[in-house]
């Protein structure tokens, strides 16, 4: 069906005439910014941790725009890229600029992403009918951890370097596919050219088109299902209250009202990032790790050889699983399937085939190495997430509604994910080896056991509609 032209006054402003033009002709755009912007009512209760979102659809377009400029002036050959690197610093108008506003953007993409999972876990923004909307987050989580470690190769410093050679040696330990799945990933016998090719690759083109589809996706399952709040009142619900033109009561346009919210917080976030970049953009080490200013060599092994901070609680986890440990987990996989068989209204035969399947992984677990069950660990630590609005059988969704005690319990689970973070970056330590896994064991029981104790507990009345006070 063709459109139809609107007609403007001929006394209209000349901007106005412009934009009519545009509309005319390209009317799509135009509904889109009124279905996603002035016309998407989102909740009037947004408070602060509303901001990370958008803060980090922010450190995309950055680590785009900056990456761009890098690779005009960087060399993806083992002989020239750590050289290249110094030519950007050192050489190339404003290139040190260009380098930390990446390389600290990367530290800043994994810092607001780690927030705004965070407020989808505390408001339930993950249940339903979110669940899609978290499980394309949880891509976009994991997506942006291979974009991280393929690009944290490319400097080709030490760490760099040694770094990417345990990574991908990680893969050698799964059973019968694992040295040929090694080979594949780093291309040679060794982290070598191969490898920097193949990772500079999919760091600056397949990850990254990847990752904006996810994010696109992403968006389309909010707008389309509508934000979450506080509250967790569903504004948009058949019977909740509207306007005469079906408008949510409870919910205002994002635009103007959430975009000065987040230009507000964007303010903020920048004085932040560019404080770090001119001031310290290696962050105590943190951000950019010493040895990397040391050129790779295949022959000289770093004493102490870790990832960068955002990957550290996993890397905690990785090396907590030891042969000890193996028993722990054999103890609590026999534990859950001797619960699950006595608890769950099943037939007995379906009893009788959870205990069956446990003794199989028991068997399993005994005869691989626990190396590969360590790698199985950490990959299943992001893994679990995605399982994660099905494992939550609380009553409400907010934690405002829950059992106060709720509250003390996701502290721990913060306070411990930060000290794995914390172990991840040390070297390895007979009492931190001990923290560890006791902190791996809380990870994975804080969600395995969700479902029951999340029913536990007298919940509080939701209120039919948001609580909002002007401000």
């Amino acid at each position: 069906m063709a459109h139809e032209f609107k007609e403007i006054s001929p006394n209209a402003s000349a901007g106005a005439k412009l934009t009519n033009w545009f509309e005319n002709r390209f009317p799509t755009a135009f509904d889109a910014y009124r279905m996603h912007m002035s016309e998407y009512y989102a909740p009037k209760n947004f408070n602060f941790w509303y901001i990370f979102g958008s803060l980090a659809l922010l450190v995309l377009v950055i680590q785009i725009v900056t990456g761009i400029f890098l690779v005009m002036h960087y060399k993806p050959d083992a002989g020239l890229a750590f050289a290249s690197v110094e030519y950007i610093m050192r050489d190339v108008p404003w290139g040190w600029l260009i380098r930390y506003m990446h390389s600290t953007g990367a530290s800043a993409f994994f810092i607001v992403v780690y927030l705004h999972m965070f407020r989808g876990l505390l408001y339930g923004s993950y249940r339903k009918p979110r669940e899609l909307v978290w499980i394309f987050g949880c891509a976009i989580f994991l997506a942006l951890m291979a974009e991280a470690f393929m690009g944290y190769l490319l400097p080709w410093g030490q760490m760099s370097y040694w770094g990417a050679q345990v990574i991908v040696n990680l893969f050698a330990a799964i059973p019968f596919v694992g040295p040929d799945l090694a080979l594949l990933i780093r291309g040679d016998y060794v982290v070598g050219d191969a490898t920097l090719n193949r990772f500079f690759s999919f760091h600056v083109i397949a990850v990254p088109l990847v990752l904006l589809g996810l994010v696109v996706a992403h968006l389309l399952a909010l707008h389309d299902v509508g934000s979450n709040n506080p509250d967790g009142v569903e504004i948009k619900a058949p019977n909740a209250p509207k306007d005469a033109n079906g408008h949510p009561l409870d919910g205002i346009p994002f635009h103007p009202y959430y975009t000065v919210h987040d230009i507000f917080g964007v303010g903020l976030f920048l004085m932040a990032f560019t404080a770090v970049i001119f001031f310290a953009p290696e962050f105590g080490g943190y951000f950019l790790e010493y040895n990397n200013f040391i050129p790779a060599d295949p022959l000289q092994t770093p004493a102490h050889i870790a990832p960068v901070w955002y990957f550290t609680p996993f890397y905690s986890m990785l090396r907590a699983i030891t042969s000890e440990m193996m028993y722990a987990l054999i103890a609590c996989v026999l534990a859950g399937a001797f619960l699950g068989a006595v608890k769950a209204r099943l037939p007995a035969i379906f009893k009788g085939g959870v205990v069956g399947a446990a003794l199989v992984v028991v068997v399993l677990m005994l005869s691989i190495d626990a190396k590969f069950w360590g790698v199985v660990v950490m990959g299943g630590a992001v893994i679990i997430l995605f399982f994660l609005p099905w494992l939550d059988t609380c009553a409400v969704k907010s934690i405002r509604y829950r059992p106060s005690w709720h509250k003390y319990l996701y502290a721990i689970f913060v306070v411990n994910f930060l000290i794995l973070g914390y172990l991840g970056v040390q070297p390895p330590s007979p009492v931190g080896e001990r923290v560890s896994q006791v902190g791996t064991l809380f990870y994975f029981g804080f969600f395995l056991l969700m479902p029951w104790w999340s029913r536990l507990g007298a919940t509080k009345p939701v209120p039919d509609r948001v609580n909002f006070t002007a401000h």
